[in-house]
């Protein structure tokens, strides 16, 4: 049989030259992203030069990232060309390196630490090492809110930053909320000396991420600021009365809202 699609071969003998499994042929089908060029009377799906030539378009873009409702949109004449679905990939893509790069620094730290040969404490260096890749992994969607040069700047400054120093920041944050919740508990007024103090101490820590730099300030204010499309497992980790209090503190203070607030 022959059609405007060249020699057609059955599903079986199509898979084995495009190197691709029946089984994704069928997926591809059932999406509607690759139909067969037609269906014998006994019921086979048959493929010709054409598909082939349109499986090679699928399986690039699935190389570089896309996932297949992208390729089905794009390859159906989506409005975004493929020269900026393109550019948006390897964004995404520059983000998982520099992820990638962070986490092979944190590695490198830790076995620098235990190739010197002094006496460490190995089980804080796998901590560290833990808490440094938990941060990342939890927070990587908070990445979509700053622009490529603040995203570039935040990267040069963690890698800048040894391993339990960004390990330290963490627990610097987590034992000041501890402490605001603490001076919500028990009545403190976010006018008084106490209060002030942590208002200063919490502008303090933001100030070592955004290092005053107003577009990663900027990006850090719209994430905290977009609550409606932040992860559903994703929840704050002060509660409502903290942030009320640590507002108000900043105000006291003499300035105006947190920033990344």
């Amino acid at each position: 049989m022959q059609t405007q699609s060249g020699r057609l071969r059955r599903i079986k003998a199509f898979s084995t030259e495009a190197g691709v499994s029946v089984r994704t042929l069928h997926l591809y089908d059932r999406l509607g992203l690759l139909r067969p060029a037609a269906v014998s009377e006994s019921g086979y799906r048959l493929y010709g030069d054409a598909e082939l030539e349109h499986l090679e378009h699928i399986l690039a873009l699935r190389f570089v990232g896309f996932t297949l409702d992208q390729i089905k949109k794009l390859l159906a004449g989506s409005d975004l060309p493929l020269a900026a679905a393109l550019r948006l990939q390897r964004e995404v893509i520059a983000r998982q390196k520099r992820g990638l790069e962070s986490a092979l620094t944190v590695i490198e730290e830790a076995e620098r630490a235990l190739a010197a040969g002094a006496p460490t404490d190995r089980l804080k260096i796998l901590r560290t090492v833990m808490e440094v890749f938990k941060m990342q992994n939890d927070w990587k969607w908070t990445q979509e809110y700053y622009s490529e040069a603040a995203r570039e700047k935040i990267d040069e400054h963690r890698r800048s930053v040894p391993a339990d120093g960004v390990a330290q920041g963490q627990r610097d944050w987590t034992a000041l909320i501890a402490e605001v919740e603490a001076a919500v508990a028990n009545g403190i007024e976010p006018s008084s000396a106490d209060g002030r103090a942590l208002a200063r101490r919490w502008r303090g820590l933001v100030a070592q991420f955004t290092q005053g730099d107003a577009e990663i300030s900027g990006g850090l204010n719209r994430m905290w600021s977009d609550t409606t499309h932040w992860p559903n497992d994703f929840k704050r980790p002060w509660s409502d009365a903290a942030d009320a209090f640590i507002k108000q503190t900043m105000n006291c203070d003499g300035h105006g809202a947190v920033d990344g607030d």
